[in-house]
């Protein structure tokens, strides 16, 4: 399974399906529309699934060498329908460094507020898809409700069988 979806399809199969991503978040900035920023885009989800299950300190290095590399400054800035807000790289840059710093940015709250904890991994053993915990007792396992279904059903038959 290439990416966590309700369907279980990889849902940035195609330069249309990132556009409609772009779309529903209101991703501003440049987008070329092309395979290979879609290519650079999917590359971005195997960079951050690594950093998404590092300890703390590990994971700051990897932050840190995200916005390093992209020689981020933040700053406050405002567009669209969007009262001020940060960016840490110009909106002229390539959309998956971008998005890679964007992401980057995020993580470092999560890992001034010690949250990494809310970080989680599918606990399916065919998905490579990761999630933020947001329930009370951090005790969510799958990325969707597809993969927990998924897995009970299997968990069932293996009882079923015995």
């Amino acid at each position: 399974m290439p990416g966590a979806s309700e369907s279980g399809d990889d849902e940035l199969a195609t330069t249309g399906q990132l556009a409609g991503l772009l779309d529903v978040w209101g991703f501003s900035g440049r987008r070329d529309g092309d395979g290979r920023e879609l290519d650079e885009v999917r590359a971005v989800r195997g960079r951050l699934r690594e950093i998404w299950t590092l300890e703390r300190d590990p994971m700051a290095g990897a932050v840190n060498a995200i916005l390093e590399e992209a020689h981020a400054i933040p700053r406050l800035v405002r567009h669209d329908e969007l009262d001020w807000h940060i960016h840490a790289v110009s909106q002229d840059r390539p959309l998956a460094e971008r998005m890679l710093v964007e992401a980057a940015m995020a993580l470092v709250d999560v890992i001034r507020a010690d949250g990494i904890d809310r970080l989680a991994r599918c606990q399916a053993d065919d998905c490579t898809g990761v999630f933020v915990d947001l329930s009370k007792n951090a005790s969510k396992r799958y990325c969707s409700t597809r993969c927990g279904n998924r897995m009970a059903t299997r968990a069932y038959r293996a009882r079923s069988a015995d």
